[in-house]
């Protein structure tokens, strides 16, 4: 009975320790983050954006102005700019904080009333700021319905549906093809064609059966085109067929 005694006690030592330093933890986190004075916000995880014009946005570039600033408004902040997905943040030291961004992932660049659009994965209208980085991203034109296109709405209907259908049948066919895909004309429901950049002959790829279509085109590209000079004496390439490539030349009406 002694030795189960010795043991309760023990016991019971070791868990109140334990208490007392989870709750000496959550006092010294919190008076951190509600009494110490943050000098430097540190953003990495950005491309889309610069590290200034983050700051600038959720008006965290001058923080002479808060003497008290929580992790919590901090993400609050950035997650509320139309770039990010999700904001980490955790502090560094006393007097540094770091943000771990998460951008959304964007599709293509639409042109509304002689704007530039983003439209993300899951169809969200974006803007494009000022010093935004364009990288390698298809434009979408003659997309019906883009003059409903609401910035930070989401849009989706037939055209753009198919739009994301051969941006992802690229990117998972070839890496390449899709940094090189420039233009996806989706003629307003009609057929669809394709341009790449670094390729004059445009590619008529119809609607449906995205996978197999890109297979071929990238196989066509790769294992024939590369080897010869036929790309440049030819003037269009045609994938409307099921299992079947045309490669051919506009037919010419003499007056």
């Amino acid at each position: 009975m002694e030795r189960e005694t010795k043991i309760k006690i023990i016991g019971t030592a070791v868990f109140i320790i334990l208490l007392l330093g989870t709750a000496y933890l959550i006092y010294h986190t919190n008076k951190i983050e509600n009494n110490e004075i943050i000098e430097l916000i540190k953003v990495t995880g950005n491309s889309l954006l610069n590290e200034n014009d983050y700051l600038t946005f959720t008006r965290l570039n001058d923080l002479s102005k808060y003497k008290e600033l929580s992790l919590p408004v901090i993400k609050s902040r950035f997650e509320k700019h139309p770039y990010i997905m999700m904001a980490d943040v955790k502090f560094v030291n006393e007097k540094e904080v770091k943000v771990f961004l998460t951008e959304k992932k964007i599709y293509a660049v639409i042109i509304c009333a002689n704007e530039p659009l983003f439209i993300s994965e899951n169809y969200q209208v974006l803007p494009v700021f000022q010093n935004t980085k364009m990288f390698d991203i298809p434009v979408l034109s003659n997309l019906d319905g883009s003059k409903n296109l609401i910035t930070l709405k989401k849009f989706s209907n037939d055209d753009m549906i198919q739009a994301f259908r051969i941006i992802d049948a690229s990117g998972l066919t070839d890496s390449k093809m899709l940094k090189d895909l420039a233009e996806i004309n989706l003629r307003n429901g009609g057929d669809v064609v394709l341009t790449f950049s670094g390729m004059n002959v445009p590619v008529i790829f119809g609607r449906g059966n995205e996978a197999a279509k890109t297979v071929y085109l990238e196989t066509l590209l790769t294992n024939f085109f590369d080897k010869n000079n036929f790309l440049s004496e030819s003037d269009y390439i045609d994938l409307r067929f099921n299992s079947q490539v045309f490669v051919g030349k506009m037919k010419k009406t003499e007056l």
